[in-house]
């Protein structure tokens, strides 16, 4: 299928030369609106009104902002040099009609790192940046420098189906980036795909990689490895995760905060055991969802090690019982809301203590589940004495 992007495509196969004298404040503006409301300003037709009147500045103050562009530094340098030395730099683009007015300053004029980056691109959606690259090679050098700037980066974002190739571009540069959602991934991201991008941000604090079966545990293993700083991650849905990966996250990553091991089936009471043991007093949300192999061993173990836990999710732990939720009553104060739908072995009396407790429960109490049953039945709700 053809992507609806492509970053290694040449400036001009999608920038003809008549539609590169589009001044910079012009291209931003249509990428970042659908609606368009022209205003002639000696010649010139903007989108939204002159450059000055995008970015907030008079034209006295556009022009002391233009006189105090100051060189890159540091990963600029990096990124501008090699665009440099792939490719000659284009002439600088001339106004779209009639004489430059005197004062007038063009987006690209601005300081990139001190305005552009902080105060424009970063209120851009990304798949708009995307398309933002294409309109010069100016453009293409000032949207990689964001993304080497990048805090967090969301695949969904881009689009439902993001190629490899676009996926190393995008993430060739990012060095700072503390959240990574990869979940449209999941076909085809590999152990070679995610590695390299973790081992060059070890400062990600929250990674979302649910859904992704062609993984192993060499990338569980380089996560816990490189990102010591790990409070959450979601590994739903992924098969490969078994007890000896779990061991390695468990041993590497003491910030660990919630975890998500949601249909994880290879995971056993004998790893969540070891998970309470080495990070429950750090824990407070956990899901363990439709795994028939958990059972009221690991829920006890769980409940002694992880005084604030706040949330857990044992839905479909066909294993899990009235014990197991009696301890979690006794020794989780914390506790604010717990799955147990289709745990078929939990009974309403060791619930109930949670309930008491105001602690959000999926299953509705017996009495409740009656007379919604009488209500469908009969068509009214009769009259109970619910103090009986």
């Amino acid at each position: 299928m053809r992507s609806g992007f492509r970053c290694d495509e040449p400036a001009e196969a999608v920038a003809p030369k008549e539609r590169q004298t589009v001044s910079g404040a012009a291209a931003l503006a249509s990428f970042t609106s659908p609606h368009t409301h022209p205003v002639d300003d000696g010649g010139r037709h903007y989108p939204w009104g002159p450059p000055e009147r995008i970015l907030g500045l008079g034209r006295g103050d556009a022009a002391k902002e233009a006189g105090l562009a100051r060189p890159l530094q540091g990963q600029s340098e990096k990124i501008l040099l090699r665009t440099r030395n792939r490719q000659p730099m284009e002439p600088p683009m001339e106004p779209s009609g009639g004489e430059q007015e005197p004062g007038a300053v063009r987006l690209l004029d601005l300081p990139w790192e001190d305005v552009l980056l902080p105060h424009v691109l970063n209120r851009v959606p990304l798949c708009q940046l995307l398309r933002l690259q294409r309109v010069s090679r100016a453009f293409r050098a000032l949207v990689q420098l964001h993304l080497a700037g990048l805090r967090r980066f969301d695949a969904a974002q881009v689009g439902l189906q993001i190629p490899r190739a676009a996926l190393a571009r995008l993430l060739r540069d990012a060095e700072g980036l503390q959240e990574l959602a990869l979940a449209p991934c999941h076909e085809w991201l590999s152990d070679e795909d995610l590695v390299p991008v973790l081992a060059r941000n070890p400062q990600l604090r929250s990674v979302a990689l649910g859904g992704c079966g062609q993984l192993s545990r060499r990338a569980l293993g380089a996560l816990a490895e490189g990102c010591p700083r790990l409070q959450r991650l979601s590994l739903a849905h992924c098969d490969w995760v078994d007890g000896l990966a779990l061991r390695g996250l468990a041993d590497r990553c003491p910030a660990l905060e919630e975890l998500d091991l949601t249909a994880c089936r290879q995971l056993k009471d004998e790893a969540i055991v070891y998970l309470a043991q080495r990070r429950g007093a750090g824990l407070r949300s956990l899901s363990l969802a439709v795994n028939a192999n958990v059972g009221d061993a690991a829920v006890q173990e769980l409940a002694r090690n992880c005084p604030e836990l706040q949330h857990l999710d044992l839905t479909g732990c066909l294993r899990v019982g009235s014990d197991g939720v009696r301890t979690l009553a006794e020794y989780c104060p914390a506790l604010r809301s717990l799955r147990v739908r289709h745990c078929h072995h939990v009974a309403e009396s060791s619930l109930s203590r949670l309930r008491k407790r105001g602690v959000d429960i999926d299953v509705e109490p017996p009495l409740h589940q009656a007379l919604v049953l009488l209500q469908d039945m009969a068509g009214f709700a009769p009259f109970v004495n619910l103090q009986v």
